[in-house]
């Protein structure tokens, strides 16, 4: 038994206890390694703990667009503000919504940001001393409010309150997305915030990633398991993945501070936002831009991958440690694309709307009448035009040749006469 299986182990025997977490968590022995920070195996192998040395995310601020981050468990007291925008939810976005994955949004704050229950104890997360924002959005037939409405309200409101970094952990399983998709983006990318999107996975249906993460300029996550390789039911493929994270056997918190093991790239999409917090704090006068370039640049190249970026890895697998420290050059444009001039390419020209219709009577002038349709005769039966062009001119010279041939035939019989020899 390796030492990530005998942590899940442990996990799953102590989450039973964990009600609230704190609680087991103060009990648990100072001398023995807490089974569930024990459990978080990427803090060490996506070199996590290494980039705590330079930074832990103070001063950066990261939007969780979900269903909503829990109020009461301790590790979700970086929670700053929130907001809902699904009709359904509290108006701080801290009343988690929705009948099945109500816990979706918990489980991916704590993966950003989670605060822990000691300091060695608890859930904690890639960046656990950047602020959060909770904002909830609904999903299903239930929700008045539209989807792509509540992730363009969301996406606004989230820039408007001063996010850095924005974390979408949901797919829409279709490349294309809805128009008004357009400016909120944009406004996310004019704002100069980092946008990360998880590629969505496979178990729900679809091998390809879909829109918000086909859209030019977001920061697409691909999942891996705990050996680094692409995730066969955790992570979809296409060449918009930016990097990978892990998506298997991954721990959240519950918004009742319960602890759960859970997965897909839903996880993977909050490890790298927590990874763009500690270079945005690391790096505070960065551009978004320059986050994502830090990021994808400095990634562990994959064993597996056939190209860079590559379909299933993109760039590599994320590196914190090497995110935050490493020597890399500025670049005066977003790596991932340009959502502007996307737009101008493939976006019809907005039409200026049309004139409504006068309802005053306008009076028509009556047409002139039509020119009556000439009889139809026989073709065998002379016009006028083939007389005068034709018959009359081809008489007169038929007679001039029979005039000229008479006048000839004359003249040779006078020359005979002439000169033939008088009779004696």
């Amino acid at each position: 038994m390796n030492r990530l299986t005998r942590a899940l182990v442990a996990v799953f025997a102590a989450a039973a206890l964990l009600a609230p977490a704190a609680t087991a968590s103060a009990a648990a022995p100072e001398e023995e390694e807490d089974p569930v920070r024990e459990a978080e195996y990427w803090l060490d192998d996506y070199g996590i703990r290494d980039a705590w040395q330079t930074t832990r995310g103070a001063g950066a601020r990261i939007a969780i667009i979900d269903t909503g981050v829990g109020r009461d468990p301790v590790e979700f007291s970086g929670v700053v503000g929130g907001t809902d925008v699904s009709g359904m939810g509290a108006p701080d976005g801290r009343s988690p919504v929705g009948a099945v994955d109500s816990n979706h949004g918990s489980w991916v704050a704590s993966l950003a940001g989670a605060r822990g229950t000691g300091a060695d104890s608890g859930m904690i997360g890639v960046a656990p001393e950047a602020e959060l924002l909770s904002v909830s959005v609904g999903f299903g037939a239930s929700v008045s409010v539209p989807f792509t409405e509540q992730i363009a309200d969301a996406i606004r409101w989230s820039v408007d309150n001063g996010a850095d970094v924005i974390n979408l952990s949901l797919t829409t399983n279709t490349p294309d997305w809805d128009p008004s998709w357009d400016s909120a983006f944009l406004y996310a990318f004019d704002n100069d915030v980092v946008v990360v999107v998880a590629a969505g996975n496979r178990s729900s249906g679809t091998t390809r990633v879909g829109a918000p993460a086909t859209i030019p300029g977001v920061l697409t996550v691909g999942g891996v398991d705990p050996q680094g390789r692409a995730s066969v039911e955790a992570s979809t493929q296409g060449i918009t993945i930016g990097v990978s994270a892990p998506s298997e056997d991954l721990i959240g918190v519950s918004a009742d501070g319960s602890v759960v093991v859970w997965g897909g790239t839903s996880g993977a999409a909050p490890i790298v936002a927590g990874v763009a917090a500690l270079v945005r704090s690391a790096y505070p006068d960065l551009d978004a831009a320059n986050v994502i370039n830090r990021i994808i640049r400095t990634a562990d190249p994959a064993p597996q991958a056939t190209s860079v970026p590559d379909p299933l890895y993109g760039y590599g697998l994320v590196d914190a440690a090497a995110a935050v420290s490493a020597n890399v050059p500025q670049v005066t444009a977003n790596p991932m694309g340009s959502l502007a001039d996307w737009i101008r390419l493939y976006r019809r020209a907005e039409i200026d709307p049309q004139p409504l219709p006068d309802s005053t009577a306008v009076t028509v002038p009556p047409l002139p009448p039509a020119d009556s349709a000439p009889q139809a005769s026989s073709p065998l039966l002379p016009t006028y035009e083939t007389m005068i062009y034709g018959s009359v001119p081809l008489m007169a010279a038929t007679v001039a040749a029979i005039l000229v041939a008479l006048g000839v035939t004359a003249v040779v019989r006078r020359i005979r006469l002439a000169s033939r020899a008088p009779s004696r």
